[in-house]
């Protein structure tokens, strides 16, 4: 099983989260699976996404690139998780924030990955502080 991480450089953290959606959504895609669930932990991100006028001028390429993607035969629905819900990718957006800038593959058996994708399975509680 692989996995993969990709530095964007330099951005805000709602272009990383709409772009991780993209990619996501385009790897799903490619691999042939046709019912995805797609779980962000940005509110913000999914407002701007489901948006039917958009406001956000400097998304507008990607939300166009997003609707490109959900217009595909296929369906895809989009859900808030808290990121204490999904461990797996916190450590993902990690290991890409410390990679060079560009697209990584690895292997989820030899990253760690696999130790939190079972954390996440198994709902591992762990406290919220607001």
């Amino acid at each position: 099983m692989g996995a993969f991480v990709e530095n964007l450089g330099v951005c805000t953290i709602t272009r990383a989260e709409i772009m991780a959606a993209i990619r996501g959504l385009q790897l799903a895609w490619r691999n042939g699976y046709r019912k995805v669930l797609l779980q962000m932990d940005s509110t913000t991100a999914i407002n701007i996404l489901s948006a039917s006028n958009h406001m956000e001028q400097r998304y507008c390429i990607l939300v166009q690139q997003f609707q490109e993607l959900l217009n595909k035969s296929w369906e895809v629905k989009i859900s808030h998780i808290y990121r204490e819900g999904n461990k797996a990718a916190d450590f993902l957006a990690n290991k890409g924030h410390t990679s060079s800038i560009g697209y990584h593959d690895f292997e989820v058996s030899d990253s760690g990955l696999a130790f939190w994708i079972l954390y996440d399975i198994l709902g591992i509680f762990q406290t919220r502080l607001i």
